[in-house]
């Protein structure tokens, strides 16, 4: 059983304990000039870590992938035409990854809170990166040719393969290197694990699992998903990927968001899902500090006897339950 605590104190406790108003008022303004500096430095390696991804990210795009085997009998399914991106490359991150964080700047501007700013920032930029890495680095283990990719080796239409019926490219090296490259989908990875993590994070905010049955707030919730899924299409429509490219690239995509987004903030269905951890943790602290300890020690007992009176309601109303069945 979950117990929900008020984290912005009222006029009630604050007169009960005698805190000054300037210690409780810190317990719900966490601004980046009061504590921005302090939550960067605590996670600085994280940010390490991040620069770190950047690079073998930037190392994953310029190596060769693997050029798998392509035989004569394979090209059945490799000759789609060639077409320009529906979602341009450049696009990705504005969506993926601006447009999030945009929505985290609200929503500090609306609660002055630096936690969740941080961390939700700091979460979405793991997500699309750890994406990216496992993403490229399975595309170049795997080497899967796209579906274009015929007219990427054989630009005037002539095929040529060597003696043991391998192709024999003579297209750009460019077109080729990255004909190789369809398992799983890139723009639609990033998509999932950018949009993925706002959806779990609006979620959260708006308190979509709060058993009240709000169906429009799900609708919300599925905007970001159903734009990612729209990005899927598009790779398949433009014949850059095989269907099974844009289907393991979501799966992939959502699934790092969820674990990147539970590593910073609780799950949104749980009572105290909309804030981060740090941010409880910081409340607790400043309380620990702030209020005397006799008053800690009323504070626990009073909380002691709830428990004890909720429980003991429960069971009395368990026993009659039982009792009424007997009868």
């Amino acid at each position: 059983m979950g117990w929900k605590i008020s984290f912005c104190p009222n006029t009630n406790l604050r007169t009960m304990f005698q805190v000054r108003p300037s210690q409780i008022e810190l317990e719900c303004r966490h601004t980046i000039r009061s504590h921005g500096r302090k939550l960067a430095g605590d996670h600085k390696h994280d940010w390490l870590i991040l620069l770190l991804l950047v690079v073998i990210e930037i190392i994953l795009n310029v190596i060769n992938p693997f050029y798998r085997f392509v035989g004569e009998g394979m090209m059945e399914d490799l000759k789609y035409p060639m077409k320009e991106n529906t979602v341009p490359v450049w696009a990705v991150p504005l969506y993926a990854v601006l447009l999030p964080m945009t929505v985290f700047f609200l929503y500090y501007l609306r609660r002055n809170d630096v936690y969740d700013l941080h961390h939700s920032v700091l979460g979405l930029l793991f997500s699309v990166l750890i994406t990216g890495v496992l993403t490229d680095a399975i595309k170049d283990a795997v080497g899967r040719p796209r579906p274009d990719f015929f007219w990427r080796c054989f630009p005037d239409g002539r095929d040529e393969y060597d003696r043991w019926g391998n192709v024999v490219c003579h297209g750009k090296p460019g077109d080729i290197k990255e004909g190789h490259k369809s398992f799983p989908s890139g723009h639609t990875s990033w998509s999932f694990a950018g949009l993925g993590f706002l959806a779990l994070y609006m979620s959260a905010k708006i308190k979509c699992f709060d058993r009240r049955g709000h169906v429009a707030k799900l609708c919300i919730v599925f905007l970001p998903i159903l734009a990612a899924c729209l990005v899927g299409v598009s790779r398949v429509d433009d014949y850059w990927h095989h269907w099974q490219d844009v289907f393991a690239g979501g799966i992939l995509g959502l699934v790092v968001a969820t674990f990147c987004y539970l590593q910073f903030f609780p799950p949104p269905y749980q009572n105290e899902g909309w804030g981060p951890y740090a941010y409880f943790r910081a409340v607790e602290d400043l309380r620990s500090n702030s209020l005397p300890p006799d008053a800690m020690t009323m504070l626990g007992t009073n909380q002691q006897r709830v428990a004890t009176s909720v429980v003991g309601s429960n069971l009395d109303s368990a026993f009659d339950a039982m009792e009424t069945g007997r009868k």
